[in-house]
């Protein structure tokens, strides 16, 4: 029988013989390396080793005298866990709730194979903060935009009339929806597909941001065709805004074909866009949306797909479910991040230093347009993207901010993303605007 040696907690936790506080950044990486799959590539030389606020990460670094393993400095979180912790580090609303809830409750899991009093709440908070019908609680953010997904056929093929099997789920092109099976099949990134086919069939890709391709295809096969599931705004692609009556036009089109019109709100709901949800910028109502990230706060993974209830009704007990799918402590998780959204008006503050944050990106631009191709954006969730020239790399510019004190995080080589925290002050925004203009002077 195999053993392992573990103990301490913290810095002290050491796992047979190795105590996590003395490693390097460079150790950290090299466990990673050897014992770890390789499908990240996070940044070099950083290990965060704990929060000091909303917005700032306590980062070790190599020791650049060498006389320590490491050195220890404060990072601005400009990522926020890719829109995970649009609430801030540590939301003291969401904190306290899921203290209490363990402390007191004494409630963390139970099957959905029986109720339990949190669920009534989370359905209550997510529905009304959604304004939809119903609400099916999931895990994963990537859970969410596949459950889109079964809905949508089953839909098809229950209230549609859609032929067995020959339902079609069309995406747009630059997607991304995840890693799942469903996610990689009706993605167009190389890297992402590459070895794990063959892939599900019935799916269909037309461009992002142009509804009379979308049109054409609902003209060519509309009878087959289930949903189009769209992000808000694409944010692995990029930041990619859409034109101002892209999506009024899609959901015009989806309900004349009568094709589901679903959103993928997994990254830019929950005020990170400068609304409670992205598709509320354009006016528009979804018939299902996918939600994740920032509905656990950054505490807990919790997603769900809200959507109408004629949709919603077509899934029956045994043919969806999730062991920890709404399970107490996620609930309560997400009732309370739902309430530190609302109350402490993120969305508003995510509208305002986005502006002011694409106001640095601009004056940026305008002091070195050999180099700055746009800046673009929508609240906090925003990006600049260089010209792809000698010299102008997003990783170095990644790098570069590390050692500003900024974390940011290049896309597709010439962008550079920032979405931080959406209790962000001007002055972390400042500091972040300031940082980007000395990088960018030094390329």
């Amino acid at each position: 029988m195999s053993s392992v040696s573990i103990h301490g907690y913290g810095d002290d936790l050491t796992i047979d013989g190795v105590r996590i506080g003395d490693l390097s950044p460079a150790e950290h990486e090299a466990i990673e390396l050897s014992k770890g799959g390789q499908n990240y590539a996070p940044l070099e030389d950083v290990v965060v080793s704990s929060v000091q606020d909303s917005s700032t990460l306590i980062c070790r670094k190599p020791d650049p005298e060498g006389i320590k393993a490491y050195i220890e400095e404060e990072l601005l979180d400009g990522l926020c866990c890719y829109s995970a912790v649009n609430q801030g580090q540590l939301n003291k609303t969401i904190v306290d709730a899921v203290i209490a809830h363990l402390r007191d409750e004494k409630i963390p899991t139970v099957p959905r194979s029986i109720r339990h009093k949190y669920m009534a709440a989370f359905l209550m908070a997510a529905t009304a903060i959604t304004k939809m019908d119903k609400v099916v609680p999931k895990v994963a953010g990537v859970e969410a935009p596949e459950l889109m997904a079964k809905l949508s056929r089953r839909w098809g093929y229950r209230v549609k009339g859609i032929p067995a099997n020959e339902a079609i789920i069309v995406v747009a092109a630059e997607n991304f929806h995840g890693r799942s099976l469903f996610a990689v099949s009706a993605s167009t990134d190389p890297t992402a597909k590459a070895d794990f086919g063959p892939f599900l069939p019935g799916i269909e890709v037309v461009p992002f941001n142009d509804a009379d391709a979308l049109e054409a295809l609902f003209l060519e096969k509309g009878d087959k065709i289930a949903s189009f599931i769209v992000e808000p705004i694409q944010g692995e692609a990029g930041v990619i805004l859409p034109l101002e009556n892209y999506h009024p036009r899609v959901a015009e089109l989806c309900k004349k074909h009568n094709v589901l019109y679903c959103v993928d709100e997994v990254q830019t709901g929950f005020g990170r866009t400068g609304a409670d949800f992205a598709h509320q910028l354009y006016g528009v109502k979804p018939d299902l949306m996918a939600c994740g990230k920032a509905a656990g706060g950054g505490i807990m993974p919790v997603s769900f797909v809200a959507g109408r209830r004629d949709v919603i009704d077509v899934l029956t007990p045994g043919s969806e479910g999730s062991t920890f799918g709404g399970f107490p402590l996620a609930a309560v998780t997400s009732v309370f991040a739902i309430k530190a959204l609302v109350d402490e008006k993120l969305a508003e503050n995510a509208r305002l230093m986005g502006d002011r944050l694409l106001g640095h990106f601009e004056s940026v631009r305008v002091e070195f347009p050999d180099k700055i191709k746009e800046g673009r954006g929508s609240g906090l969730l925003t990006a600049f993207e260089m010209f792809d020239k000698p010299g102008l790399d997003g990783h170095k510019v990644s790098l570069k901010l590390l050692e500003s004190g900024i974390y940011a995080k290049e896309t597709h080589k010439t962008t550079v993303r920032l979405a931080p925290a959406l209790t962000i002050t001007a002055a972390g925004v400042d500091h972040i605007g300031d940082s980007i203009r000395k990088v960018i002077k030094n390329l």
